[in-house]
Formats: structure tokens, sequence, C-alpha cells
């Protein structure tokens, strides 16, 4: 604090003792030990997580009071103040660096402060209806530790992200590819395989296997939901639920899953629960298998669109901004690379999320704070920019006649005579046509027995899209 806030700071007490707070501040002293602790980057925990928090601590207040462990008029004093929480009204409150103890304690102990503090505050500044003071650890973190509270909120938050952001972003995108793909169908182009030219290809069909990645990748991100569905809440300390009602959790949970929309549910093993966060691994794992689809996609589309001239030239990408202070006219795939560094931020996220798992010793993981952040992060990327790629370059995309044009100049064409002649001879009319300049037609014409009819149906470029042999295989000779 500065001087000024010196001079209007109140005195607070935990059981380290006093410290001063800042006197509009809603949290406490542990709190306050903590922003002088950890001043380290400036990150804080986003809005989705804050929310997440004030619901798992609204599902404990009602549970305990249900249970008749915590006083009724303090229950509601809390639960109105958990539901500010949730509803972003303290955000500004939510003050401790993501660099901090490595359970996310001094968060936890955050948001019991500004609950006990705005509870307080509502009951006429001592306490609850009757007038007993609201503590945060004895009313507000009931049943709790920061070793189950943090990791639940975790995968709430990041669940609620998946389901209301994610999911609908990739759905989004899944169609705008689908509807290219119909709309490409007609155009046959040269296929491409270690970026030499390949047999034909459907333009509609190269869309089709875009649409197909993120279909599966939809499927992952399914598998994502599941996995964080799965909460620690109930284990407390170390798994065992010791100063809890053995209740709690399943009611506590059942809560969350009305509240949030979600099937959250009481992990079968509160063990696994409280000392790893394999669950977020393997939501993280997901959200990576997603950004290297989303990269091959991007990557292919401007590929297909460079030029206008000297590139390949076989997509025209909606032109959005200027693309050089210095190059008039000139304009760059924009959408694109934004995408493209989500895709590594994400990767990268995925390293750290991977690297912080391993953090891991006997009872409890000692990276949750940068795990939630980094997780959450991911998911808010990949929908943004999903949902962005959809709208500003798929949906706008066209085809030029680059491709068709290129198809009977192709030399791969010259497959499709294989089973007609033979491999070696197939070759020999590739390399000179190669060699020549001329096309496989023309070449096939003088080497071959083969009447234009045949060559025709053997060398349709329609038919190489397709498995075709009991059409073009016979009769030749």
């Amino acid at each position: 604090m500065d001087k000024t806030e010196r001079d209007a700071a109140r005195v607070e007490r935990d059981s380290m003792g006093e410290m001063a707070v800042p006197a509009r501040a809603l949290h406490g002293a542990s709190t306050q030990r903590a922003v002088l602790n950890f001043p380290i980057s400036g990150l804080r925990f986003p809005r989705r997580f804050i929310k997440a928090l004030g619901q798992v601590k609204l599902a404990a207040a009602q549970t305990n009071a249900e249970l008749g462990l915590i006083d009724k008029d303090a229950a509601a004093a809390i639960e109105a103040s958990a539901r500010e929480v949730i509803d972003g009204k303290h955000d500004q409150h939510f003050v401790v660096d993501i660099f901090q103890t490595g359970s996310g304690t001094s968060t936890n102990m955050n948001a019991n402060e500004v609950i006990a503090h705005v509870a307080a505050a509502r009951a006429g500044g001592a306490g609850d209806a009757s007038g007993k003071r609201i503590h945060p650890n004895d009313h507000v973190n009931f049943g709790q530790s920061s070793n189950d509270v943090i990791p639940t909120a975790t995968h709430v938050a990041a669940a609620s992200a998946i389901k209301e952001d994610l999911l609908p972003a990739l759905e989004l995108l899944k169609i705008s590819l689908e509807k290219k793909s119909q709309e490409f169908w007609p155009i046959v182009k040269t296929g491409r395989t270690h970026l030499q030219d390949a047999t034909p290809i459907r333009l509609g069909q190269e869309f089709l296997g875009y649409a197909g990645q993120v279909e599966r990748g939809i499927e992952r991100v399914l598998g994502a939901l599941q996995e964080l569905s799965e909460v620690a809440l109930g284990g407390t300390a170390v798994g065992t639920g010791i100063n809890t009602h053995p209740e709690f959790a399943r009611r506590a949970t059942a809560r969350l899953s009305h509240m949030t929309g979600l099937d959250i549910r009481e992990t079968s093993n509160h063990f696994q629960a409280q000392a790893t966060l394999d669950n977020s691994v393997a939501a993280s794992g997901a959200l990576k298998t997603l950004a290297v689809s989303l990269s091959k996609i991007a990557n292919d589309i401007r590929w297909l669109g460079s030029g206008p001239r000297a590139g390949l030239g076989e997509l025209e990408l909606p032109a959005v901004q200027p693309g050089s202070s210095i190059m008039p006219g000139k304009v760059n795939p924009v959408i694109i690379e934004s995408l493209l560094m989500v895709c590594v931020q994400v990767i990268g996220n995925d390293a750290a999320i991977t690297a912080g798992g391993l953090n891991g010793n006997f009872e409890i993981n000692l990276s949750m704070p940068l795990v939630a952040f980094d997780l959450l992060q991911s998911i808010e990327l990949l929908a943004n920019a999903s949902k962005n790629f959809a709208r500003q370059c798929v949906d706008g995309l066209k085809a030029t006649s680059r491709g068709p044009d290129m198809v009977e100049r192709g030399l791969a064409i010259g497959t499709s005579l294989a089973p007609i002649i033979g491999y070696d001879a197939a070759a020999a009319i590739v390399k000179e046509a190669a060699a020549t300049g001329k096309t496989i037609r023309e070449v096939a014409r003088e080497k071959t027995k083969l009447s234009d009819a045949e060559l025709d149906r053997i060398l349709d470029p329609a038919l190489m899209t397709e498995p075709s042999a009991d059409r073009v295989g016979a009769g030749g000779g």
C-alpha cells in the first residue's frame, strides 16, 4: 500500500495476527498477506473461475444449512453474498496473483473473506441476523479445504466454458466447413502429397476432411467435459473428508449440477482427485489435439489461398484489412494467422498444464492456480478463434479456376493408367510427359493402343476422386 492507502487502512486479524488492509477492500488479513507475498505477474483468475468459486461456496452454504451444520441465518447471509460473487459484483476484490501458493489457498481465502465481509455488511456490520460474526473459515469455508475447493472450481469453470462457449463455436465451424464442402464438391483439382502433385481430389473432399477433423474434435472435447464433471469436493484436506458431513459431497454436487446445467458428480475416489490434476491434464490433451487439427485446417486454407499470382491461388480468401504498410493493395490471411497463434498458445498451455500435473506430491498437487488459468485460457481462445475463423474466413471463401485448370496438366493422373498398361509403362509415360511438357493424355495417345474414348474414360478426373476400378479397369489394352 502507498501512504494514502495506509492512511485509509483498517486493521484485520487472522491466525497470524493483525494486518493493515485497504479500507474499501472486501478481503481480510489472509488475502492481504497474499497480495504482499506474490507481486509476480498481475495476472488474476478470470470471471469464469470466480463465478465457479462463488457457486461452490453457495452450494456448500446451502448444504451445510440443510444438514444443520451452520446457523441458518448465517447460511442465508452467505448464500446472498455468494450470489453476488457469482453475478460478478465483486470481481475487483479478487486480488491475488495467479503465481501464488500452489494449492490456491490464497484465492480460496480471498473468496471466504469477501463473502464473509459482504454477508456481515448485509446483516448490519456485526455478523448474521442473530448478531454472531460470520467467519470466513468457520462459516463460509465449513466442510471445505482449498485442496478440494480449488480443483472443484477449476472443473466447474472449465466444464461450463466448454459447454457454453467452445462446443457451440466448434459446431458453428463444422457447419461452415460442411457448407463449403457441398459448395466446392463439383470442383476437381490436383491433390498434393509431400507438397508434390498427387491424384485428383475434389475441393469439396478436402473440406469434408476439415469438417471431419472438427467433428472428431467435438467428440474429444465432449470427453474432456466428462473428465471435468468429476469433482473433488468433499475430500477436504487430503481426501479423507475430515470435518465434513458424509452426505455433504453428494448433496453439494447435486446443487452444482442444478446451478450449472452440467452433470457434476462427486469423484468415486477422493484420494486420486485430491492428489492429482489428471482430469485437467486429460482435458487439456483434448484441447491440444483440437489445436493441432485447427492448425492443419488453417494452414491448408492459407496455402490454397496463397498468391494471388505467384502462389497456389486455388482459393480466394475474404479481404478483411490492408495487409501491408508499404505494399499497396496487398491483402494477408490475417484471420488464419490469428487462429494459428491461438493454436500455438494452446499447445504451449498444454505443455505447462502437463508439467503442472507432474507437480503432485503425496496428497496434493502444487500447480493448481497455474493449471486452472491455462486451461480456462485455452478454452476461451479456442472458442473465440474458431467462431471468428468460421465467420470471417470460411464463410467467405471462394474457389478460383486455378485448381481445375491444372488437372489436365497434372502428372499424377497417370496413376489411373497403371491398372490398364502396368506400373512401369505408366511410369515411362509420366516421365516423358514431365520431360517434354506434354500432357499424360498426349503421350499415352502416342505410346499406347488406347483409343481416345478409352483415354477419356480412364483419364476422367472426376472418376479419379472415387473408387472406380470397376469402370475403368476393363476393356483397355
